[in-house]
């Protein structure tokens, strides 16, 4: 059997059509364009002379942070585009929330979703952003997360995943995947081999996976459901490597991304995965600290993936690669195989010309934002807010009753964003009567000049984060005794948590707490409609706020 028979399988399922123009695209490439497929590339600012540098080498593929400028984004797609010998797939992250585009519909990230915990809702709201991401040229989603949220403390997996409970992961990850591939994006399953029991970050350290695979239930079923692609991260899975090698030592702990045990034995042979294997990020310290680039580099392809996920300095990498293949560490048959899984991906989503990328500008415009789009995912939204606890009693407020707020602001933290965001929070509360003071290193609130104390934490899922907390300490800026200094024993007090759901670990006597799992302005709207008891509070739990302690309860 040879590997074009491989791609007439699933989840590629090339007709004979697909398969000839994968084979006729190969035979056309020289080495310098076989490598080139290998690399998706990342294209994120504004810097149109480094945009013109990455498409010079014309990358299998890019991923786009895109800005909010919706003509200045065309222009840099077909620009690419122009400079293709075979046409790029466009990549994105197209997990919801601060990822949503800023000229589309406001779309719940993971954890929001699994707190609605409506799969029609989780299909309904990928559907959304294929549709739209189609509309940028997008057709290739780095998602589900399907990374088990299970060590709280994690600052990476947090509000990406689908909570902490492996059935309902995956009931929302197969909604996920099938909103996406059935409206013409290919989904990845990520992070292989499963992150989440580890309370690290993989961005800046290889984490470790404690279990076996007699746990992959959520890979073996989104393979089964026919995922496209699965993103191999830079995680160890030790217990199987030591399966296979009682005396592993050091090796037991190498990253999925550069293992053919993990990559090729496990995810190919035994779990039966025929879709595209991609790497997470090579710049991510989970995979530097392992090795120097121009080695690890090529031994992501050697090691059994198809993709190499973004380069600090592209043209070293490449010539890397070329060299490995050169010389033999990479073999003829490995470079074949990684290729034409590459180009077998473009064929199933039907990129045979530069044309078929990116939509005409009329259609752009009428599926971005469209009105049906906003209002089913503003309906999701105001489904999110969940109350965990309010031991006093304090919800519904009313300005007649609690009108001086004071509003200690952590901010909106993002790892592209050099300063914290502001919360539209303080205005929205104005606007219903609200008088809101926003803290200052001066202030010690007392009952005679606050009727009600809010804390909001702005905290999503954040890489090179090494924890996630409540910084009291730069909350209100007032030093060390102001830090220690606790309201709620005398003035109603309640914390919100736009983003990471486990702050009561570090406020577990705070009285009255609500998880939002989102910074977005829609989602701000939504919560206080809720705290004004004008929406229920339907959210309910995805994972457990009160991190195991029994007083966080009360």
């Amino acid at each position: 059997m040879t590997i074009y028979d491989e791609l007439r399988k699933a989840p590629f399922n090339l007709d004979d059509a697909a398969i000839s123009w994968v084979r006729d695209v190969y035979a056309s490439l020289d080495l310098d364009d076989k490598i080139g497929q290998l690399f998706t590339l990342i294209m994120i600012g504004t810097d149109e002379e480094d945009f013109k540098r990455i498409a010079s080498l014309r990358p299998g593929g890019v991923t786009r942070f895109f800005t909010a400028d919706l003509e200045f984004e065309r222009r840099v797609i077909s620009d690419l585009v122009a400079k293709s010998k075979v046409p790029p797939i466009i990549s994105a992250d197209l997990e919801g929330s601060r990822h949503s585009f800023a000229f589309g519909t406001p779309v719940l990230g993971q954890l929001g979703l699994a707190a609605v915990d409506d799969v029609q809702a989780t299909e309904k709201s990928s559907e959304i952003l294929a549709r739209e991401g189609r509309a940028m040229g997008v057709r290739w989603s780095f998602t589900p997360v399907i990374d088990i949220n299970a060590a709280f403390r994690s600052p990476i997996v947090g509000t990406r995943s689908y909570g902490s409970d492996v059935s309902k992961i995956e009931r929302h990850a197969v909604a996920h995947v099938h909103g996406l591939q059935r409206n013409g994006v290919a989904a990845t399953a990520k992070h292989w081999p499963g992150e989440g029991y580890d309370d690290r970050d993989q961005h800046l350290v290889t984490t470790t996976n404690p279990l076996s695979m007699d746990d992959g239930r959520l890979y073996r079923t989104l393979i089964t459901e026919g995922v496209l692609a699965i993103m191999s991260g830079h995680i160890s899975l030790p217990a199987y490597i030591r399966s296979k090698m009682p005396d592993a030592g050091l090796e037991a702990f190498r990253p999925a991304s550069v293992s053919r045990l993990l990559n090729v034995d496990l995810l190919r042979d035994e779990l039966g995965f025929n879709g595209i294997i991609v790497s997470d990020a090579t710049p991510m310290g989970g995979l530097s600290a392992w090795g120097h680039h121009l080695d690890t580099l090529p031994d992501i392809i050697a090691n059994g993936c198809d993709m190499i996920l973004f380069s600090d300095a592209p043209e070293e990498d490449m010539a890397a690669v070329k060299a490995a293949v050169e010389d033999g560490r990479i073999t003829q048959e490995r470079l074949e195989e990684a290729v034409l899984r590459v180009l077998a991906l473009k064929a199933h989503l039907k990129l045979f010309q530069p044309s078929d990328v990116l939509p005409d500008e009329a259609e752009v415009r009428h599926l971005l934002a469209h009105p049906d789009s906003v209002a089913a995912s503003r309906e999701y939204i105001g489904r999110s807010p969940t109350l965990v606890k309010d031991v006093n009693g304090i919800f519904p407020l009313d300005p007649a009753k609690t009108k001086r707020v004071l509003l200690v602001d952590g901010g909106i933290i993002h790892p592209l964003m050099p300063q914290p965001l502001e919360f539209l929070l303080p205005a929205l509360l104005r606007k219903e009567g609200f008088e809101v003071t926003i803290d200052r290193p001066d202030i010690v609130p007392t009952p005679d000049d606050f009727d009600l104390v809010l804390y909001t934490l702005g905290d999503e899922s954040l890489l090179v984060r090494g924890r996630i907390f409540v910084d009291w300490h730069r909350m209100g800026g007032g030093g060390l005794f102001k830090a220690m200094y606790r309201p709620w024993t005398n003035i109603p007090s309640a914390m919100i948590s736009f983003g990471h759901p486990y702050h009561l670990y570090d406020a577990p006597r705070v009285p009255a707490y609500i998880n939002a799992y989102s910074t977005m302005d829609s989602v701000q709207e939504a919560v206080v409609d809720c705290m004004l008891g004008r929406k229920p509070f339907l959210g309910t739990n995805p994972v457990d706020p009160f991190c195991g302690l029994e007083d966080a309860r009360y």
